[in-house]
């Protein structure tokens, strides 16, 4: 009965999740400590909650070592894990903050390091020739992390299917020829290119057969350069 009556007084007057936290990331007044330190031998309960703090701040600690935070983000952390003044009641929360920014400060970090420059987005206008007259287009080249991403719309060329279809190419100043995608049809097409239109500056799509050649037919349905000197 004694037993009982002090297991519901030790349940009753048992650690705040926060002082949990606080003992977690060990910010918590010497003086508490002790106290709750027996309380934590004596519950495998306790003990646990505990194990889940330490957790989380090892899970912040790891993630704001491994990536590069601006130094307000890392001053800010380092601020939540000192003893303050600042009510007890909000460290739980503050952990769970500190965490999901330094998580995003990782996403974008993932995102905008390759070459420093995904994103970047050039315009091509695209010419009839004489092979299709009346065709014409546009093309958006945008820089991925993969290679660029060229958006193709075409009008005035008809479909080709059975071992017949179009090629995109890219090509340099001293005529080197880069194929970029094929298609059966222009007006919504997407297409990949792992040169940079810096270099291979002039666009081109081809009239090809599935013959075991490689190489350009040189059969021009479509014709234009890549604007390089805007983006957007």
């Amino acid at each position: 009965m004694a037993f009982g009556s002090s297991m519901r007084f030790l349940h009753r007057n048992g650690p705040r999740e926060e002082e949990l936290a606080a003992l977690a990331d060990g910010s918590l007044a010497p003086e508490r400590r002790a106290a709750l330190e027996t309380q934590l031998a004596a519950s495998p309960e306790l003990a646990g909650r505990l194990a889940e703090q330490r957790r989380a701040v090892a899970l912040t600690r790891s993630a704001a070592a491994g990536v590069e935070a601006p130094a307000s983000l890392r001053a800010r952390l380092e601020a939540q894990r000192r003893p303050s003044r600042v009510s007890a009641r909000r460290r739980p929360i503050l952990i769970g903050v500190a965490t999901a920014a330094v998580v995003a400060v990782a996403i974008g970090v993932v995102v905008l390091r390759p070459g420093g420059t995904a994103g970047e987005r050039f315009q091509a206008a695209l010419a009839a020739t004489a092979i299709a007259p009346t065709a014409s287009g546009n093309a958006t080249l945008t820089k991925t992390s993969s290679g660029w991403r060229v958006e193709l719309r075409a009008t005035g060329l008809p479909r080709l299917d059975r071992g017949r279809f179009y090629e995109a190419w890219l090509r340099n100043r001293t005529g080197v020829l880069v194929p970029i995608g094929t298609f059966n049809e222009g007006r919504k097409v997407t297409l990949w290119a792992g040169v940079s239109p810096k270099n291979f500056t002039t666009l081109t799509v081809t009239r090809e057969r599935a013959n075991g050649d490689q190489a350009s037919s040189g059969e021009k349905v479509l014709v234009g350069t890549v604007d390089t000197y805007k983006s957007g």
